[in-house]
């Protein structure tokens, strides 16, 4: 191939040149863009804490929602009242909605559409003053009866229009402002059909009339369109608002009842646990009455008939007993959904355990005990160790590093439990009513609580961090007044 064939295919010039020139340009553009960028962020930070004060003087501090613990209780006060922009625009509000805004701005309207004839020596008591007037004063009744006040309206406009009279601002600001009005309240057919009888009457003033001169025809036609399509896209921004407000009522709601499920199925699963505890310590007890009844007439000597079949009768009626909890755990097993524990039930003597246990985790923690120890039920026991082992795990989950002071008080006919935490180094003191992933939480200790008789209270302390109250009344034998 020679040197003149080369030359021949090579491409020409300009299209090598083109898609450069055009990269090129690009690149100069987004440069200077990005550098204007630059420039508009720098003032936006040197500016930031003027428009900060601006913005909290107008609007007022920012409104974030108290967390609430149990019960309700707020952790911390809400924030003071909003700044005047929002008392402002509510007050406002307020008044856009009373009955007296359409009657007063329908008033003030017909005044200034009068007011408007005076610069072009027109008199209010003329035929322009009369279409200015039935023009613009029934918008006056505009909210209670818009579809007859909007036909009184559109057709006084068309007829000040076709018989050649002045063009006037507020008329025809009055003639839009209905037209948005209907847009905003029709269906989607019949606005496309106002839509259509718009242009039409809009073409007939021009051809019959001169009431349209000053404005090019085009304008008039993009002025009604713009008026009614403002009007439909408000409509379906209101219907769309309506919509979600009712789909988040109605989640609201689901998640309510939710709610409620949720937590009647958490104490029914801890009811469940408490019986088979129980079930644990009042089984030893009656299965140690049968056994002793069953053995009575063979280590007693000169035992009456009488005598041996009263045993008798204590021992088979304790193993009826046995029998009767057994079915009646079986029950509470299949409600629960769980197995039972076969570990030995705790007492208050394993106590310290626990503090050990809490304190190789990590945590903080102190114990007091007031008053004469002395030995309670099984029962009151168990339920003293759960409430402390509960709020220890609480303790460890939302206030992880907080000092806990575990308190126990002997009192002459209760068993006072205390647990409290400072908090200190807690961002979250909101406690999970249920307890979350590997405890019962607040609804197992108020059950033990309730079980027994007794009082429970769970909530922020008035000093700072979370405490956790509970009194178990002892039993008639275990009270030394009794």
């Amino acid at each position: 191939m020679t040197r003149n064939d080369q030359t021949d295919h090579a491409p020409p010039l300009g299209q090598d040149l083109a898609p450069h020139a055009w990269r090129l340009s690009g690149r100069i553009v987004a440069g200077v863009g990005q550098i204007l960028l630059w420039i508009i962020t720098g003032l936006g930070r040197l500016l930031k804490p003027v428009t900060a004060r601006i913005t909290a003087g107008l609007y007022g501090a920012s409104r974030r929602p108290a967390p609430r613990g149990p019960g309700g209780t707020a952790l911390y006060e809400a924030p003071g009242p909003a700044g005047p922009l929002p008392r402002w625009i509510g007050a406002w509000r307020e008044f856009t909605e009373s009955w007296l805004f359409a009657p007063l701005t329908g008033v003030a309207m017909t005044l200034a559409a009068l007011a408007e004839l005076a610069p072009h020596d027109e008199s209010p008591v003329s035929v322009a003053g009369a279409f200015a007037v039935a023009v613009t004063l029934p918008l006056v009744w505009r909210r209670e009866f818009l579809r007859p006040m909007a036909a009184v309206v559109l057709a006084a406009y068309a007829a000040s229009l076709l018989t050649g009279q002045l063009l006037l601002v507020t008329t025809t600001a009055a003639a839009l402002f209905t037209l948005h009005s209907l847009a905003r309240h029709l269906p989607r057919p019949s606005t496309g059909m106002l839509a259509v009888g718009g242009v039409v009457t809009i073409a007939v003033v021009y051809l019959a009339g001169d009431g349209l001169d000053p404005l090019p025809w085009y304008a008039a036609v993009l002025v009604l369109l713009a008026a009614i399509g403002l009007g439909d896209a408000r409509r379906v921004v209101e219907t769309a608002e309506r919509t979600n407000a009712e789909v988040r009522e109605r989640n609201t709601e689901t998640l309510t009842r939710l709610s409620v499920v949720q937590r009647e199925q958490t104490v029914m699963r801890e009811r469940a646990r408490i019986a088979r505890e129980l079930h644990d310590v009042v089984a030893h007890s009656v299965s140690m009455i049968a056994v002793q009844a069953e053995t009575a007439p063979y280590t007693m000597d000169d035992l009456s008939k009488e005598a041996a079949q009263g045993y008798a009768e204590i021992a088979h009626t304790a193993r009826e007993a046995l029998v009767e909890m057994r079915r009646l755990l079986s029950v509470l097993r299949a409600d629960a959904g769980s197995e039972p524990e076969s570990a030995p039930q705790p007492r208050l003597e394993r106590l310290p355990e626990l503090i050990d246990q809490h304190r190789g985790a990590g945590g903080h923690v102190d114990m007091t005990v007031q008053g004469e120890v002395r030995g309670l039920s099984t029962t009151v026991e168990l339920s003293a160790y759960r409430i402390v082992q509960e709020a220890l795990t609480n303790a460890r989950r939302h206030a992880p590093g907080a000092h806990v002071r575990v308190e126990l008080a002997y009192l002459n006919d209760r068993l006072a439990v205390r647990v409290r935490d400072d908090g200190a180094a807690a961002p979250t003191m909101v406690l999970d009513p249920t307890g979350g992933a590997g405890g019962h939480g607040l609804v197992g200790m108020e059950e033990r609580a309730t079980m027994l008789g007794g009082r429970f209270a769970a909530g922020p302390a008035d000093s700072g961090g979370f405490v956790v109250e509970a009194e178990l009344p002892f039993a008639r034998e275990e009270n030394p007044r009794s």
